[in-house]
């Protein structure tokens, strides 16, 4: 059987080697962009079996080179999306663009391998289905366009909504904690406890209302 072709698209001259070395010694045919230009330039003459798609370029960032390829066509193959500064809703962006999964460096090794033998595994992303019109409703619509979090263990869904969910919530409070606590119907220890767990990171900011 041929060897599935992986194409690592980073600006990160220590990435591209490092994640090359260890998907060639895994067994698979590695590829090497450092840039976007150079990614076109590979999908043009070819499609790979999966793409590792940096989000940080100084040309032209994953995100947008992954809407180019949604709007050409040209998405028939599975993409992971990496940063080493990601967020959450980072990630649910990409997601619901097309990309199958999403990667933080430093990505550990286990990690990267289980991701990229499910994301060969599952394929290209399936094409949006439109609802029917007249049928259905909103949530039935959240689940028509977008593969996050309906692709995923329930218990990673639950954390991927809750960060943002809190996130929202602490952006719109400018990080009043006892406003965020109050809107999500929450004691402020299960709140803070609940961010800690989710690896969000807060300010325990004293206010007027935090003194009441």
């Amino acid at each position: 059987m041929a060897a599935k072709e992986i194409l690592i698209v980073d600006d990160e001259v220590g990435i591209r080697e490092l994640l090359s070395e260890i998907l060639f010694d895994e067994g698979y045919k590695v590829h090497l962009a450092e840039n976007a230009a150079r990614a076109r330039e590979f999908r043009s003459r070819q499609a790979p079996d999966l793409v590792l798609l940096d989000i940080w370029m100084p040309d032209t960032d994953g995100v947008s080179l992954l809407r180019e390829w949604v709007a050409q066509g040209l998405l028939t193959m599975p993409v992971v999306m990496m940063s080493g500064h990601g967020t959450i809703e980072t990630a649910v962006e990409a997601t619901r663009i097309g990309a199958v999964d999403f990667l933080e460096k430093p990505v550990a090794l286990q990690k990267l391998l289980d991701t990229v033998a499910k994301a060969i595994r599952q394929g290209a992303p399936q094409p949006r289905r439109q609802p029917d019109a007249g049928q259905g409703d909103a949530a039935a619509e959240m689940a028509a366009q977008s593969p996050l979090p309906l692709d995923l263990p329930l218990r990673e869904a639950r954390d991927i909504f809750d960060s943002l969910y809190f996130n929202y919530h602490m952006r719109r409070e400018n990080g009043n904690m006892a406003r965020v606590a109050q809107k999500a119907g929450l004691e402020r220890t299960h709140l803070y406890r609940k961010l800690k767990q989710l690896g969000i990171k807060f300010a325990k900011k004293e206010t007027d209302e935090d003194r009441q």
